[in-house]
């Protein structure tokens, strides 16, 4: 943090581990760090996937998700919440939104992530979360920490913008 500039803090929970709800937190951590920023990622549950050193699995879940609507030949295609029973239907619709962000040149969550690394986001996994599904700190990107709900809830007690993704 720069003197003089803005001593504002953010912590996110990050709670959610499809590829779409990746974009938010990352997208945010970095906007509020290259704002000067002082930022905290605590990843929990599922959200713990997004700091597994490969996020290639990471799919979109069509079920429950009535606001999905793809571009598909120049119009706009729903996803109806009966279409998610039929096999491949998550895979396909994760390879549509795979091409569509590199159609558009939306960055990855890997650049997002690196971003972040390099922004010097703090980026927390939590420890009961990794002892939950026998995780370890060898399967995540380097150069994150590993804590408890304490260690959050020291973040977000000092924090002026707390977010639930």
């Amino acid at each position: 943090m720069s003197e003089g500039g803005n001593s504002k803090k953010m912590c996110i929970i990050v709670t959610k581990g499809t590829l779409d709800w990746a974009y938010p937190p990352f997208i945010l951590a970095t906007t509020a760090a290259s704002m000067d920023v002082e930022v905290s990622l605590f990843f929990t549950f599922y959200g713990l996937q997004l700091l597994k050193k490969d996020v290639s699995h990471l799919q979109i879940s069509t079920l429950g998700n009535p606001g999905m609507e793809m571009p598909i030949g120049g119009m706009h295609m729903k996803m109806p919440n009966m279409i998610s029973m039929l096999p491949g239907v998550d895979a396909a619709a994760s390879t549509m939104m795979r091409n569509l962000i590199k159609k558009k040149g939306v960055a990855s969550i890997e650049e997002l992530r690196e971003a972040a690394v390099d922004l010097e986001v703090k980026m927390i996994g939590c420890q009961m979360t990794m002892d939950l599904f026998e995780w370890n700190k060898d399967m995540m990107i380097d150069g994150i920490e590993i804590g408890g709900a304490a260690t959050y809830m020291e973040m977000a007690q000092e924090a002026d913008i707390n977010l639930f993704i």
